[in-house]
């Protein structure tokens, strides 16, 4: 048995994360500060599933509160943490920005603090494929330059990815990012395409197609995210020659990798496949490519299959179906369930 310390439990990522690990037997601590950047309420019932185990346990805390963090490394000892909450969102960061300043900057160093003072055995943090940023060669590659983000979220991204380093390379601690690639599937964020398509669809309502459709994305189905970070665990990295010319390697006990399907499909053909599972048809509204957001992502995963043998492949087909067949679901569970105004029909976020 691992004993492992998962932030962000109650969100998308960290859900199936902690479901998994609990499969297989390990300790699962979730930390989470259920804020209500979305819908508080699937959150709840995310957590809700994970408390039905007696070997998962949930801390409501805020990562920015070095406080509550510190004493919370001091009752505890965690053999691996996954750290996965962080202030989600490219075009909320041009809004918001004080807010990923908190959760991705002063929230991370707080882990790492935790960490380093409690003998974690390997720090798992995730990254995000918007590090990429203004590249324009393509397949994304862990070793190309990505000091060119397009959005204050991505910097924080990048930042977390330097600060890591900076801590195996002076404290020892070994430490692993994850460059996620546009993840989609059941329990998924409300505030994503997917979701956000299959809400308005379903309302008769039109759907916002930026780029006007020319957008091509590396989405990744979730099993395939979480079979990547549990391989990633469980492979803890060493110091090792390195090369400083090269960003993907380290002297130092530190690793990154992509995690992405390595097929990018066009956002026209990701919105059919959502209509043939709905059987619905989406009017859409073709809009510019909005601040922020990048014309392409493509996953290089050479490293990921060469150090862990693993490459993401569920196809969109297959994934939008179990996300179209959860979301149906849930919604209509949720609409018979509740006697208040938490939906007031299907799709419904207020």
């Amino acid at each position: 048995m691992v004993k492992v310390l998962v932030t962000g439990a109650a969100g998308f990522i960290g859900f199936h994360l902690s479901q998994r690990l609990l499969t297989r037997g390990d300790e699962v601590v979730g930390l989470d500060n259920l804020n209500d950047y979305y819908d508080v309420l699937l959150k709840k019932d995310r957590l809700a599933q994970l408390e039905e185990n007696s070997s998962f346990s949930f801390y409501q805390l805020d990562l920015a509160d070095s406080v509550a963090i510190a004493q919370l490394f001091a009752e505890q000892r965690f053999d691996v943490v996954v750290n996965l909450a962080a202030q989600a969102g490219v075009r909320y960061s041009i809004k918001n920005p004080h807010v990923y300043v908190d959760s991705n900057l002063v929230g991370f160093i707080n882990i790492l603090e935790g960490c380093r003072h409690s003998g974690v055995q390997h720090l798992v943090f995730a990254s995000s494929s918007s590090v990429y940023g203004a590249n324009t060669k393509t397949p994304f590659s862990i070793h190309d330059n990505v000091d060119h983000p397009v959005s204050l979220y991505a910097a924080t991204k990048k930042a977390n990815e330097l600060m890591a380093h900076s801590y195996s390379h002076l404290y020892g601690l070994p430490t692993t990012g994850l460059r996620f690639f546009t993840v989609y599937g059941p329990w998924g964020r409300p505030d994503m395409a997917l979701f956000l398509f299959t809400k308005a669809i379903l309302s008769n309502q039109p759907i916002d197609v930026f780029n006007y459709g020319r957008m091509c994305r590396d989405f990744t189905y979730i099993d395939d995210i979480v079979e990547g970070i549990i391989r990633v665990m469980d492979k803890i990295p060493e110091s090792n020659t390195g090369d400083a010319t090269d960003p993907g390697t380290s002297k130092a006990a530190y690793k990154i990798y992509n995690i992405g399907n390595n097929q990018p499909v066009e956002l026209m053909r990701f919105i059919e496949v959502l209509e043939d599972c709905l059987g619905m048809k989406a009017e859409k509204n073709l809009l510019p490519l909005q601040p922020g957001d990048v014309p392409v992502t493509y996953a290089d995963v050479d490293d990921l299959v060469k150090d862990v043998g693993f490459r993401p492949s569920t196809t969109i087909e297959v994934g939008i179906g179990r996300f179209v067949a959860w979301y149906c679901s849930y919604y209509q569970n949720a609409n018979t369930r509740l006697t208040q105004n938490s939906w007031v029909r299907v799709g419904s976020n207020k």
